[in-house]
């Protein structure tokens, strides 16, 4: 079983999650429709999208917490859903569609404010019940945060000054850890800021920005890192 590193253990994984909840919170309670059917940056999906991926993710996010991921994959098949998680993130997408956005957002805050206060509850080291077998709620929790993360970086949910450099420092710290789980085959060093990456017959220097856009794979097109380095720092996405 996986066990959260020392290099995590300076960042609270309950707080950052709940700070990331609520930036996405707030921006989203801004919106006009206008902001709705904006592109995000996810292909394909409006901001609205982003919204009703996290509203269904939470399905399953509830059936680690309830100890019923059978009950989880029974619903997945009666649904007709197959292709895995990503076409689970596609279904979660289209079946609210069609929803009010209101309704879809209420659904969201409610279910993850229940989350977040669940694995808050089993403390970091307890154990969630997940599609990997048993994984500590700590290290879930900076999964969770993660993706919320990217996924503000995709609508375009504000982030204040202040607290923009310590955001960077846990995402690239646990980047590094990510890859370490992922079974990557780049190496990552830390040196005067930057992070150098190497595979077998690949380096590259990175700043700490991109180091983290490329784990979540969202650099630029046009950004020229090789495309074996970026498939190889590909962990959380």
């Amino acid at each position: 079983m996986m066990q959260e590193p020392e290099a995590l253990r300076r960042f609270d994984p309950f707080d950052i999650f709940d700070t990331e909840a609520e930036r996405l919170d707030r921006y989203f309670s801004s919106l006009d429709e206008a902001g709705w059917s904006r592109p995000s940056r996810c292909e394909g999906w409006s901001v609205r999208d982003v919204l009703a991926h996290l509203a269904g993710e939470e399905l399953y996010n509830q059936a680690c917490l309830d100890k019923d991921l059978d009950g989880f994959y029974e619903m997945l098949e009666r649904e007709g859903v197959q292709g895995g998680f990503d076409e689970f993130n596609r279904w979660c997408v289209r079946k609210r569609r069609s929803l009010p956005v209101d309704q879809v957002l209420e659904e969201w805050r409610t279910r993850n404010r229940d989350t977040r206060r669940r694995m808050r509850e089993l403390g970091r080291d307890g154990l969630l019940h997940t599609s990997v077998g048993p994984y500590p709620a700590g290290l879930q929790a900076f999964h969770y945060a993660s993706e919320y993360a990217t996924h503000a970086d995709d609508v375009g949910a504000p982030v204040a000054e202040e607290e923009s450099a310590r955001r960077l420092e846990w995402r690239a710290v646990f980047g590094l850890v990510a890859l370490a789980e992922h079974g990557s085959a780049a190496r990552v060093e830390r040196a005067d800021g930057r992070f150098l990456v190497r595979t077998a017959d690949r380096t590259a220097e990175l700043s700490p920005a991109e180091f983290v856009d490329a784990t979540v794979a969202r650099l630029p097109a046009g950004h020229p890192l090789d495309p074996a380095l970026r498939s190889a720092l590909r962990c959380l996405a």
